[in-house]
């Protein structure tokens, strides 16, 4: 490449801008015009500021006793009226306009154990209704809330929300904006929700998907090895640290 610069060029170009210098300073201190020294920050992979910075340490936590803190989270869901493009590949059939399902997810922090549902929309009077039915599935596995963590989206801000969460005697812990790591545990779990169940198949109709989740929340709670939990299955897991009998969900 006759017109790229010297080695020795490139790398006061990189070490400069480690020093998080602008690209004009860096310019104007190595006699080069502006462009130049923009292209080869670009080749360095250091453009953006940010990049520079170092990467976050990753915290990782779980808590002692099962109920302690319950993770909470909400998936979209496109509604199916026929098999989708993530089946066929076709990316241009599609269904438009018809609308959206909510997947819920709760999963306790100490022990994984989870629970979902899909729901008709994203209100804060489906939230409560969902958080409800999930103290009561928990309650049956012997395991006692006590805390909710949740993001900041609109159904977890509203009044009814809050509400159910006095009823319930809960403390709710909201994660910082922008950092949906916070509530790692419920977001992986979407994930493997989205990937062993929701598209691991063609559905043709939303309800045989929504008929399908129950089953595989059994699977997940009573058979499915966790890495976290030394490949033993979620309610095995609860099941050394109650050491009592829980009940198939």
């Amino acid at each position: 490449m006759p017109r790229r610069l010297p080695r020795a060029q490139r790398r006061q170009i990189g070490r400069l801008r480690l020093q998080r210098r602008s690209s004009l300073h860096i310019a104007w201190a190595l006699r080069l015009p502006v462009s130049t020294v923009v292209t080869e920050q670009r080749r360095q992979g250091l453009a953006r500021l940010p990049r520079l910075a170092p990467p976050a340490p990753v915290i990782r936590y779980q808590r002692e006793r099962p109920g302690e803190l319950l993770h909470v989270d909400t998936k979209k869901l496109g509604r199916i009226g026929r098999i989708g493009h993530r089946i066929h590949g076709d990316h241009q059939v599609r269904v438009r306009g018809i609308g959206w399902e909510v997947l819920y997810v709760a999963i306790d922090d100490a022990t994984r154990v989870a629970y979902s549902e899909v729901l008709g929309d994203e209100t804060g009077g489906t939230a409560a209704g969902c958080l409800a039915r999930a103290r009561t599935w928990y309650a049956a596995q012997g395991i006692r809330l006590e805390s909710v963590m949740t993001d900041n989206g609109s159904p977890f801000v509203s009044l009814a929300w809050r509400g159910a969460l006095q009823v319930a005697g809960l403390r709710h812990l909201r994660t910082r904006p922008y950092t949906p790591r916070t509530n790692g545990k419920a977001e992986r779990f979407i994930q493997t929700l989205l990937r062993e169940w929701a598209y691991a198949q063609a559905y043709g109709r939303s309800w045989v998907r929504t008929r399908a989740l129950r089953p595989y929340l059994r699977y997940y709670n009573l058979e499915r090895p966790h890495t976290a939990l030394g490949y033993r299955p979620p309610l095995a897991q609860l099941a050394s640290v109650n050491n009592v009998f829980v009940n198939e969900p």
